[in-house]
Order: C-alpha cells, then structure tokens, then sequence
C-alpha cells in the first residue's frame, strides 16, 4: 500500500512538472475555474487567486498567490506586478514589481520596485527601490532607494538613498544619503549625507555632512560637516566644521571645532569650546583662533588666544585671556613679558 502511495505521488509530481512546463512555454496557463481568476498552472498574464507556475515572464497582474520557479532571463520579459502572496522556489522573481509579502529560498529580486515584507536567505533586491521589512542572508540591496527595515548578513546597499533601520553584518552604505538607525558589522557610510545613530565596526564615514550619533571602532569622519556625539578609537575629523561632542583615544581634528573635545591630541584652525587633549593641543592656519578652555601637556596656538590655557608649556601668538603652566609664552606682549612662568596674560 506506501509503494502505491508513493508511486501515485510521484506520478501526480511528474505529470504536474510536464503540464506546468507545456503552459509556462505557451504563454498562458491552465486556470480553474475561470480564465482570470481561482487556480491557475502556468504562466497565466492576468489572473487572481492561487498560480503556480515555472518560469514568470511578459506578466500584467497577478493578485493572491504566486508559486513559481525562477524568472525570464531577459528584462524586456521582466514586467507587470505581482501582488500578495509571492513565493519563489527557489527564487522569487521575473516581474518589475512584487507588492505584499515576497519569499524565496533562494531570493527575491524585482526589475524596478519591491515592497512589503521581503526574505531571500540568500539576497533581496531590486533595479530601482526596495521598501518594507527586508531580509538577505547575505544582502539586501537597491539600485535606487532603500526604504525601512533591512537585515543583510554581508551587507545592506543602495545606489540612492538608504531610510530606516539598516543592519549589515560586514557594512551599510549608500551612494546618496542615509537616515535613520544605521549598523554596520565593519563600516558604515554614505556618498551624501549622513544623518541619525550610526555604528561601524570600523569606521563611519560621509562625502557629506554627518548629523546625530556616530561612533566608530576606529574612526569617523565626514567630507563636509560633522555634528552631535561623535565616538572614535582612534580619531574623529571632518573636512569642514565639528560641532558637539567629540571623542576619541588619538585625536580630533578639523579646521573648525565647536563644542567639547577628548581626545590625546586635538587640531584646528578656528577652535571653540572646551578641549581637552592630554597630549598636545594645536590651532594653526591664516586665521587661526582658540576660544574657551584647552587643556593640554602643550598647548601650541600659533594665532590668537582667547580664553583660557592651562598645561606644561602654553604658546600663543597673540592673546586675550590667560595661560597657566610651567612655561607661558605670549609673542606679541613686551619684552620681559613674553615668557613667564605659572601665569601670563595679554599685556597689549
């Protein structure tokens, strides 16, 4: 009696496989018990309900269930929506769009948008936007847009912009901004601008500004301004102005600081603040200035001074305020005046 189960199984398999093959190469499907909607095997254009089918290709709409195999190999047949249920076994694709709850073994992949709840174990991605509670075992990525929730164990990507919360086991990134909760196993980083809580492993990095809480294994930094709680091993700096908090083992730095900085040594050019760098402590360029507090074994200020320096040795071009230390050196007071020991002031 089992033999005779398993060879009518078998049987009703193969004869499935054959009918489901003779329908996906003609184009149109076997539907039950109407044209357009209930049950259909094959490669039905249109059609609501339950579909199973080999390959999808030159598809307009399918609402409900779509089991099918795998895709078109050509764009060009990569077309219409599927919308609901999409299963792909082992890879759930061949459509422009794919709305709803998207799984394949394999994964889950759209020519142009992908939208809804998204889970390949292998990847989950799309040639334009990706939006949704997306999971790739190894990526998630989108050749425009990234949108929402999304979990890739290598890596989460897009070419555009990345919004939400955004885990990549090794990194997360994108060509164009990223707000939101952004994880990155090794790094972190966007083309654009970046903007919320972001972790690197790493590092953490933007072309543009970076805006929120950034913390970096090793270091952060952005092309243009960085601002709020930066946290580096390392060192902290951006190529424009640092404003908030900055943190880190070796040094920050940037031509121009605002806020609070710790680190062993801390450089700019217009500084502002509170600085404390136990190690040495630098303001240098054309117009270099240093207001506030900097505390530092040498605080080396070659431009004008006001405020307060305290540590070893103090030097300052020009000053207004204090310097307090073993050796003080003010440039442009009097002679007799200039070096001083425990305490010196502008005298001009």
């Amino acid at each position: 009696m089992k033999i005779l189960k398993n060879y009518l199984l078998k049987s009703f398999l193969f004869l499935l496989i054959i009918n489901l093959s003779i329908f996906s190469a003609s184009g149109q499907g076997l539907c039950i018990p109407a044209k357009h909607w209930g049950l259909s095997f094959g490669n039905s254009l249109r059609f609501t309900g339950l579909r199973i089918n080999l390959i999808d290709k030159d598809i307009e709409k399918i609402n409900g269930i779509n089991i099918s195999v795998w895709g078109a190999k050509d764009d060009d047949r990569q077309t219409g929506a599927v919308n609901g249920l999409s299963i792909g076994v082992p890879l759930a694709s061949g459509t422009a769009y794919r709305n709803g709850i998207s799984i394949g073994v394999a994964g889950v992949a759209a020519k142009q948008d992908l939208n809804g709840i998204n889970l390949g174990l292998i990847g989950a991605g799309s040639g334009h936007n990706v939006s949704g509670i997306n999971f790739g075992g190894l990526g998630v990525g989108a050749g425009n847009n990234l949108n929402g929730i999304s979990f890739g164990a290598l890596g989460v990507g897009a070419g555009g912009d990345v919004n939400g919360i955004t885990l990549g086991g090794m990194g997360a990134g994108a060509g164009g901004n990223v707000k939101g909760i952004t994880l990155g196993g090794l790094g972190a980083g966007a083309g654009g601008n970046l903007t919320g809580f972001v972790f690197g492993g790493l590092g953490v990095g933007a072309g543009g500004d970076v805006k929120g809480i950034t913390i970096g294994g090793l270091g952060a930094g952005a092309g243009g301004n960085l601002t709020g709680l930066s946290v580096a091993g390392l060192g902290v700096g951006c190529g424009n102005t640092l404003k908030g908090i900055s943190c880190a083992i070796v040094g920050v730095a940037a031509p121009g600081i605002k806020g609070f900085q710790l680190a062993l040594m801390v450089g700019g050019e217009n500084v502002s603040g509170i600085n404390l760098a136990p190690a040495y402590f630098r303001v240098k360029g054309d117009e270099a200035v240093m207001k506030g507090l900097s505390v530092s074994a040498f605080n080396h200020i070659k431009g004008y001074q006001k405020g307060v320096a305290i540590g070893i040795v103090n030097h300052a071009e020009q000053a207004k305020g204090f310097q307090i230390g073993v050796l003080n050196h003010i440039a442009d007071n009097p002679k007799g005046l200039r070096w001083l020991p425990i305490i010196n002031a502008s005298f001009k």
